[in-house]
């Protein structure tokens, strides 16, 4: 994707102000080189941040005439307007050695036996997965096939298969749950075992009898 930014040489805090007040937004863009203070239009970049690539691929930046890969790394909404309050790049090359949260993509769910066959309930535990790869090697996204997912199924981290020269980020010997293939609700709830009703308790026959016998 592509964007256009401006150099800002005003700082501070109200000249921050001064921008947001004409419809721009305060950034600034660092790595390889100086970094360098810029300014946005804040209406393209917010529909640009709505669209899922502009977070997770490389960017070409356009500065002063001059184009350079940039990767979004963070940016502040106001904290209950649609207002971005400010934005940071960071400036690669292709020998930059990223960690990066990538979306995962999942098809073939609805052709699955798990799905198909047992009207399993497919629950994607995480949407995205945190790589470390070059920047050259970094991609949009990474499609999981679920195609072959049985009932019960769990897949794990370590079981994905990534792209040449991609490799997932793990912390530790954690291995998390990508997706899990639960039965129906009805099957677990006929699984279930049965409450335990408390018997009533028997009539007192001792009562009656010394009755009986006062008589």
């Amino acid at each position: 994707m592509k964007f256009v930014a401006f150099e800002r040489t005003q700082q501070g805090t109200g000249a921050s102000r001064r921008l947001r007040a004409a419809n721009k937004v305060p950034g600034i863009v660092y790595g390889a080189g100086t970094p360098a203070m810029i300014e946005l239009d804040h209406n393209a970049l917010f529909h640009a941040l709505k669209k899922e690539a502009f977070h997770s691929s490389i960017l070409d930046m356009e500065l002063s005439g001059q184009e350079h890969k940039v990767l979004l790394r963070d940016y502040q909404m106001h904290p209950w307007k649609q207002i971005i309050l400010h934005v940071d790049f960071q400036r690669i090359d292709a020998t930059t050695r990223l960690h990066k949260k990538v979306p995962l993509h999942f098809v073939n769910e609805e052709n699955s036996v798990a799905v198909k066959t047992d009207k399993c309930l497919v629950n994607h535990v995480q949407t995205d997965l945190e790589v470390e790869c070059l920047a050259s090697q970094l991609p949009e996204f990474i499609t999981i096939d679920l195609g072959h997912l049985v009932k019960g199924q769990s897949i794990h981290v370590s079981e994905l298969e990534l792209p040449a020269g991609i490799k997932a980020v793990r912390h530790g010997s954690l291995d998390p749950v990508i997706v899990a293939a639960n039965p129906p609700r009805e099957e677990e709830e006929a699984a279930a075992p049965a409450p335990v009703v408390a018997a009533a308790p028997a009539p007192n026959k001792g009562k009656k009898s010394e009755k009986q016998n006062k008589k």
